[in-house]
């Protein structure tokens, strides 16, 4: 006669605990806290920072080169006639205007 092996509890047990902690250790690598998702939002906010970071850069380097142009040590002429213009709403008479 011949007779079937069937495992013991114990061991369905410890096969069951192993695959949850598998599962669960395998979730937390995907989405958890410091998983895969987060490193790629993380990588995509960096690189959006890194966008504003360089157009703010480039404003600063843009007023900086105004504000020069407009200092006590370097007057640039035609600069502040056309700042003159825009704030003032004023033109010559020999000009046209376009709207």
């Amino acid at each position: 006669m011949s007779r079937s092996h069937r495992p013991g509890l114990g061991a369905v047990a410890f096969f069951m605990v192993a695959f949850t902690l598998g599962v669960y250790f395998t979730f937390a690598a995907v989405q958890g806290d410091y998983g895969l998702f987060r490193r790629v939002e993380i990588a995509a906010e960096r690189d959006a920072l890194s966008r504003d970071l360089a157009k703010l850069d480039a404003e600063i380097t843009e007023m900086e080169n105004l504000t020069r142009r407009l200092s006590d040590n370097y007057l640039d002429l035609d600069l502040l006639d056309q700042q003159a213009r825009s704030v003032l709403g004023m033109i010559r008479s020999d000009e046209i205007v376009i709207r």
